[in-house]
């Protein structure tokens, strides 16, 4: 039984060439304490994020605690033998604030937010606080009582998805869904998801969203929110794409970034997840994502750094395996990039149930959920058997105050200790009176859900100035999409399955919608203060009566979804990825019969992704095409409100629709070939979505970052001017840098102030050339030399600007030395590539307007 411990953890303390670090924790140990001896399988430069260690001196003592933390060894895990591990932890970050750039910073008061960023926040002066107050608590608390702190109480046990119980004067703490709501509570907020509000490009936007959820999760006294979600949308059927924020690390970046400053702004802990390669549902639990290093830095552990700039309290680990290691036993991803590398300072947390080995706690995890091995077990990794495996040597008392101190830190942190609400709801028994106070939290963030639904929306197409509607004399809305469900918002558990208005995906990221308008109440709304007409037909499969419903009238509206969400639901035969990318509810069909009877069609799409839209999209008589996304509790309003012009849309695509589903470069994978483990290699390495399309000169039908508006923007008069850096105690670093030598290997190399910074500042004039004021969403793309091997454009830039008509803006993008690097996989740190690098502005990934150069220093 004991297998199950030596065969689910990875211990790796080098990288290619680079030497290992005391602080990862992993050191094992002969009985006799000294250091044994390990063989350690190198990789190629660039072939694997995560080592092999082949060989260690194994403990000939056993533990009390192997019996029930143990299980069966799986084929083709790569394993650690039971060992005496020390640990030595990590030193904190002990730069000292500069402001105005570097300022110390408390979570309850981040800088504020800006659509050209050029603070870097310094959360160190309050982390060391949290810490010594932390390590105050614990000194005189038993083995068992830390153990306590970093072991659920189990599935259902609680009155949160998630509960660590009381301490002596600590009060447990409460773990809640979801990325969007308070999942399981009333009175909440159903906002909307990931994909929308990445889909405004808008960071003052992503930052309300965030505090206005952080203000919920905080009302309802939950300590820590799961959220927000930043998994790549590297296959274009993932299921869970919608809670996270599109195809590209950089736009996903900034999107977590601004979603935690507001969290925790908010009071309530913030949880980056699910840490990391957990890309599609299709075995989850039981496939290793074979990421090369190089594209896991670049792309899926970006989002995740500036999740650490943020100042996140957890990081939560994924199910999957990472290069033959599960997530939540790799020592390299989590000790190694995320604690040594970032610098992150809160405490990892498993995904529930995902915990493998009670020695996990030697490779980083922090903490257990929801505590139980499986869901109502009875038993643990941690608790009684973490307990034993201190007492018995195998797990340091070093490391067990670190896991303690870490999770407890976090709590003072954000200021928890003061006066915290307590928790007033039951997520498992939302009806019961004595533990549901049924405490309103939703103020008036409706309006701002309103407001991103409608700031989300991609214009698609717009012929004939089919848009906005100008009090049209009748109407049709077609398709189930338009109207409410049959069984009102909350008719499928966890959101699995839709006969109406589609406003968010299904599974764990969801919560329960206190109301939702459909399409049909909000344009009854309008039509009623216009004298229009408004009719509707809400059935999907009787074409014939669909395009004869849309015969003669002013305008035909046809509503058509997409769905997807966690794999425990299947809905459709969808097992949480979509089979296809197709319309769902007949969409195609639907849309092609009422354009063959309106010749002003217009398509309306509510869709959690891309869908191929070829059968319909040419159709001389669909005059236009609104992306909708999956707009929250508001849906039916924000719809309204772009169609009838009271919102100017200004939404851009976060990924690329595809003319074929063939054309994205990583495919679902749904065979695992008879293996306990399935494969899945990212072969595409560095080149997913638009940056696949771009070198493979592959046309899409609508490219990432594209969106129309209802009036038109010029570009002029670009300059780049570099910036003088604030950080005098690193000058060395920069030059180092300027000359082409990589970051050093050291705690919190790649989140330095001198790497992040502002650097360069690109400077134009945008020109409102139409008739309407509009919002235009500049983007700035670096194009790398050819020799560093990289995409020919990277998004690395962004800002929105609210232009009245006939007037000019000067719009400025500031961009680090970091964004101007790739990673080198033989020096393992960031570098300035050899050669020019220039940059385009622009209005989508293919929409260059003014390009420039980056002058060779600064």
């Amino acid at each position: 039984m004991l297998s199950k411990l030596l065969s689910l953890l990875c211990i790796i303390p080098f990288v290619l060439s680079a030497p290992a670090f005391p602080p990862s924790g992993a050191t094992p140990s002969t009985p006799d304490g000294n250091v044994s001896a390990v063989g350690v399988g190198l990789n190629p430069p660039g072939t694997n994020s995560t080592n092999s260690l082949t060989s260690a001196t194994n403990s000939t003592t056993t533990s009390s605690a192997s019996a029930s933390s143990s299980g069966a060894s799986t084929p083709g895990v790569i394993t650690i033998p039971l060992s005496s591990y020390s640990f030595i932890p990590y030193p904190t970050p002990t730069l000292n604030p500069r402001p105005p750039v570097f300022p110390a910073t408390d979570p309850l008061n981040p800088p504020s937010v800006n659509s050209n960023p050029q603070v870097v926040p310094d959360f160190a002066p309050a982390w060391a606080t949290a810490y010594q107050k932390a390590k105050d608590l614990i000194s005189n608390y038993t083995i068992e009582e830390k153990v306590n702190i970093t072991t659920g109480v189990g599935w259902a046990n609680g009155l949160c998805v998630g509960n660590i119980p009381p301490n002596k004067n600590f009060p447990g703490l409460c773990l809640e869904d979801s990325p969007l709501a308070v999942r399981f509570a009333d009175y909440a907020t159903a906002f909307p998801a990931g994909i929308q509000v990445a889909s405004t490009w808008n960071r003052a936007l992503m930052r309300a969203r965030g505090l206005a959820l952080g203000q919920e999760f905080k009302g309802k006294g939950v300590n820590i929110a799961l959220g927000p979600m930043m998994n790549m949308g590297r296959v274009a059927q993932g299921g869970r794409n919608w809670e996270g924020f599109g195809a590209d690390p950089f736009l996903t970046g900034e999107s977590a970034y601004e979603t935690i400053l507001g969290l925790q702004n908010g009071g309530v802990q913030a949880t980056a997840k699910h840490f990391i390669n957990n890309e599609q549902e299709h075995f989850r639990t039981s496939e290793s994502s074979n990421v090369d290093d190089r594209t896991q830095h670049e792309i899926y552990a970006h989002p995740f750094l500036r999740s650490v700039m943020a100042g996140v309290s957890s990081v939560m680990c994924s199910y999957n395996l990472i290069n033959d290691t599960y997530a939540c036993n790799n020592d390299k991803m989590l000790n190694d990039i995320l604690k040594r590398e970032y610098g992150f300072q809160g405490f990892v947390q498993s995904d529930w149930s995902a915990t493998m080995s009670t020695l996990s706690a030697v490779t980083g995890l922090d903490m257990t959920m929801p505590g139980d091995i499986t869901f109502d077990s009875g038993n643990s990794y941690f608790g009684g058997n973490l307990t034993d495996y201190v007492n018995d040597g195998y797990i340091s008392m070093a490391r067990l105050d670190d896991m303690a101190t870490r999770i407890i830190a976090a709590w003072y942190f954000l200021h928890q200790d003061e006066n915290y609400p307590a928790t007033n709801f039951n997520a498992f028994n939302p009806n019961d009176e004595e533990t549901n106070q049924h405490v309103n939290v939703q103020a008036d963030h409706y309006k701002l859900v309103r407001e991103i639904g409608a700031a989300g929306t991609v214009l698609l197409k717009n012929e004939n100035g089919a848009l906005p509607l100008n009090k049209p004399r009748n109407l049709v809305l077609i398709g189930s999409d338009a109207g409410p469900g049959k069984s009102g918002p909350n008719e499928f558990s966890d959101q699995g399955g839709s006969d109406g208005i589609l406003a968010m995906g299904w599974g764990s990221g969801t919560g329960d919608f206190p109301y939702l308008i459909s399409p049909l109440e909000g344009i009854q709304e309008r039509a009623r203060q216009d004298g229009s007409s408004v009719f509707w037909d809400f059935d999907d499969w009787n074409t014939a009566q669909a395009g004869n419903m849309a015969y003669g009238q002013a305008v035909a509206l046809v509503f058509t979804n997409s769905d997807s969400g966690e794999g425990y639901i299947t809905v459709d035969g969808n097992e949480g990825d979509r089979n296809n990318l197709t319309a769902w509810h007949n969409g195609d069909d639907l849309i092609l019969a009422v354009a063959a009877q309106n010749n002003n069609t217009i398509v309306v799409v509510n869709s959690v992704g891309p869908l191929i839209i070829e059968p319909w999209i040419e159709h001389p008589n669909i005059t236009a095409v609104v992306w909708t996304g999956i707009q929250g509790q508001e849906a039916g309003n924000a719809i309204a409100d772009v169609l009838y012009g009271a919102y100017n849309p200004s939404g851009r695509l976060p990924y690329t629709i595809a003319k074929d589903i063939a054309d994205y470069p990583a495919q679902l994978i749904t065979d695992d070939s008879g293996s306990e483990i399935a494969t899945i290699d990212y072969t595409e390495g560095l080149f997913i979505d638009y940056r696949h399309f771009d070198q493979a000169n592959i046309t899409p039908r609508f490219e990432f970052g594209f969106g129309l508006s209802y009036t038109t923007f010029t570009y002029s008069e670009l300059s780049v001017t570099p910036i003088q850096s604030s950080d005098t105690d690193q000058e060395d670093l920069i030059t180092a840098w300027e000359n082409g030598e990589a970051t050093p290997i050291a705690e919190g190399s790649s989140t330095a102030l001198w790497l992040h910074e502002p650097a360069f500042q690109v400077t134009f004039k945008v020109a409102n050339t139409g008739l309407v004021s509009g919002t235009e969403i500049s983007q700035l793309y670096i194009h790398f030399p050819s020799s560093a091997g990289e995409p020919p454009s990277v998004l690395k830039g962004f800002t929105n600007v609210e232009i009245s008509p006939s007037n000019t803006q000067q719009v400025s993008i500031t961009l680090s030395r970091y964004d101007l690097s790739i990673w080198d996989v033989i020096a393992q740190g960031w570098r300035k590539p050899d050669g020019q690098i220039s940059f385009s502005i622009g209005a989508s990934s293919r929409d260059f307007r003014l390009q420039g150069d980056i002058p060779t220093s600064t």
